[in-house]
């Protein structure tokens, strides 16, 4: 028990951290937020509120269109497509935003040959808000279009022939049979793709937006303010908090969308043909999103890299060599904290489910439990803007009661403060992965061994280790690739002179340096295509 008190600790200091600012109270800090009330605060309420809405309506749509066009129509393609679809999953938004810079910009490619064609023609820039709204829709409709394709695969077919023989037209049968089913799972993916959304900080830092994540990272290092910070923190979580309740509200009605055990077989429910034009517009629902959310950027991306190679080798000054050490200093602090933290995660995760699994703990401890269990879950959730100034603020109050402490340096002079904020922001995955494995094993085998003397670390160790192994995998894999994408939580904590593949892309990129960035930034889609191939090989298993 004192190890869950630890992990309860560890997990809700960042969060009690933003919420013990407010304690401070006093009339500067009063006068400080009127000031942001007056200032900054509407600019970045506006901001986050046209975000909000217009990427929510977007995921909406696309994963709406692409679900129901790959789970109950057939047509070529269709399988091509059912896996393709979750490509944008591996590509972030910030890499996306360098790339469609480079190619929308007005020296860009894409008005550099109009212009030879249509002189003085411009097209609106891409560094604005709707520029940002639309990278994230292509970025992130993955989420509502995986759970709503799982929610019709269901029910969605059977349902469908039953209405098509009862003689309802195809377009009232989607509109009044499969979006309605698909509906719990498409808010749930909403809320999801927004709190990615809020917790971005690459996209609207280098689009020049006024967002919350960008004001408390400016609150923090530009006016070195930390309850500026704070407060901007602590209302970005009070969304944030608001969001994960929703999600929460979505997935227990979509439970309801579906019957535990039942499976769609194509032997008795066909799938409606397309034919001719129909199969056209399936082709261009589904294609668009693939190649506006992946393709075009993975290429737009190739090119930058492969014209600074043609421009190093031909500049007799620059030393190559010299890039690949740097790139390969920068890929090695990238893996080497994903690594850490996802085995400092599937460790937390594991201590977690094992406890969870006793039947015989006191109410107390059992709420107790529980609760870690929310927190962890909810640290997902935060952005890791936030995360990181909860474990800031603990620290300067630390520093002005006993300046001679050495815990503030021992966090942010070396790499403790940044593996703990991983630690927090990304153990929620590998919760869900173990508890998922543990959820596989019957309780009955622990019975027997216990009735045969064994102890609990013989029991975890010889009898769940075994059948826990895909699962603590899946775990490490899933937190290592968050690891290597996460950009906000690293600018702040992360050692001097240690720099990550996501940090020296975000820097290249800031000083205009794109081909530069082009190969940091590749190799986080890279990683990032590991989840997106485990995912499609279990939808691949499950069908």
């Amino acid at each position: 028990m004192p190890l869950i008190a630890i992990i309860a600790l560890l997990i809700a200091l960042p969060i009690l951290g933003i919420v013990a600012a407010w304690l401070q109270l006093d009339a500067a800090a009063l006068d400080l937020l009127s000031q942001q009330m007056r200032t900054v605060l509407p600019a970045y309420l506006g901001t986050s509120a046209w975000l909000a809405l217009a990427v929510t309506t977007g995921v909406v749509i696309v994963g709406a269109a692409t679900a129901v066009t790959v789970s109950l129509f057939e047509f070529r393609g269709r399988r091509f497509f059912q896996w393709a679809l979750l490509l944008p999953m591996a590509m972030p938004a910030y890499v996306s935003a360098y790339a469609y810079t480079d190619f929308l910009q007005y020296s860009g490619l894409l008005q550099s040959s109009l212009r030879e064609l249509i002189p003085g023609l411009r097209l609106p820039e891409i560094r604005s808000l709707p520029g940002a709204i639309f990278l994230f829709i292509f970025t992130l409709y993955p989420y509502t279009y995986l759970l709503a394709r799982n929610a019709l695969n269901e029910r969605g077919v059977h349902l469908m022939e039953a209405a098509r023989l009862l003689g309802t037209p195809l377009a009232a049968r989607i509109r009044r049979v499969a979006l309605p089913l698909a509906r719990p799972a498409l808010m749930a993916g909403a809320a999801l793709a927004l709190m990615e959304t809020l917790a971005d900080y690459g996209v609207g830092a280098y689009f020049g937006l006024s967002t919350f994540t960008t004001g408390i990272y400016k609150a923090w290092l530009v006016m070195d303010s930390h309850m500026a910070a704070a407060q901007l923190a602590s209302v970005l979580l009070a969304i944030v908090a608001l969001l994960l309740w929703v999600e929460r509200k979505g997935q227990q009605r979509l439970r309801f969308s579906s019957v535990r055990g039942q499976r769609s077989d194509a032997q008795e429910t066909r799938l409606t043909p397309l034919r001719d034009g129909q199969r056209l517009l399936a082709w261009l629902i589904c294609g668009l999103p693939i190649i506006l959310g992946f393709i075009l950027p993975v290429l737009i991306l190739l090119r930058l890299m492969w014209n600074e190679f043609l421009h190093q080798s031909d500049d007799p000054y620059l030393n190559q060599g010299v890039d690949l050490l740097r790139y390969a200093d920068w890929a090695w602090n990238s893996f080497r904290f994903g690594a850490i933290a996802a085995i400092l995660a599937v460790a937390v995760a594991l201590a977690l489910s094992y406890v969870q699994r006793t039947r015989n703990l006191p109410p107390f401890k059992l709420w107790l439990l529980r609760l870690v269990t929310r927190m962890a879950a909810m640290g997902y959730a935060v952005p890791g803007s936030v995360i990181a100034v909860g474990i800031l603020l603990p620290l300067a109050w630390l520093q002005a009661v006993a300046p001679q402490n050495q815990v503030g340096i021992l966090v942010t002079a070396t790499s403790l403060g940044i593996l703990y904020a991983y630690l927090v922001r990304f153990s929620a995955v590998a919760v869900q992965s173990i508890e998922a494995g543990y959820a596989r094993i019957p309780a009955t085998l622990d019975e027997a061994a216990r009735t045969l003397g064994s102890s609990g670390w013989r029991i975890a160790r010889i009898l769940h280790a075994p059948l826990l192994w895909r699962s603590m995998a899946t775990a490490f894999l899933m937190v290592f690739v968050d690891v290597v994408k996460e950009l906000p939580a690293t600018l702040l904590l992360r050692p001097f002179n240690t720099d990550t593949l996501a940090v020296i892309a975000h820097n290249l990129a800031r000083d205009e340096r794109l081909g530069e960035a082009a190969l940091p930034a590749l190799t986080i889609v890279a990683v990032g295509l590991i989840p997106v191939l485990l995912v499609t090989k279990a939808l691949t298993r499950r069908a």
